[in-house]
């Protein structure tokens, strides 16, 4: 079994740029409001959400390992 992440947008963060819900639609999701959250609270390890978080111009997206809570993005 691989890596699992547990990933969070920090919605008083998040600016509805909407570069991950494009980058990442499996993962991520825009609500009514803009407003991103992620579609699944636990996921396997993916460089395709790792590198979302990555675009996010606020940093708003938050990984972290599921078991540990140990940062992955932003370490």
């Amino acid at each position: 079994m691989g890596d699992r992440w547990r990933v969070e947008v920090d919605r008083g963060v998040c600016i509805s740029a909407g570069f991950c819900a494009s980058s990442a639609p499996d993962a991520f999701k825009l609500d009514a409001a803009r407003q991103s959250h992620p579609v699944e609270e636990e996921i396997d390890a993916s460089e395709v959400v790792l590198a979302a978080a990555e675009t996010c111009p606020v940093e708003a997206i938050l990984i972290q390992m599921a078991e540990t809570g140990d940062p992955v993005f932003p370490d």
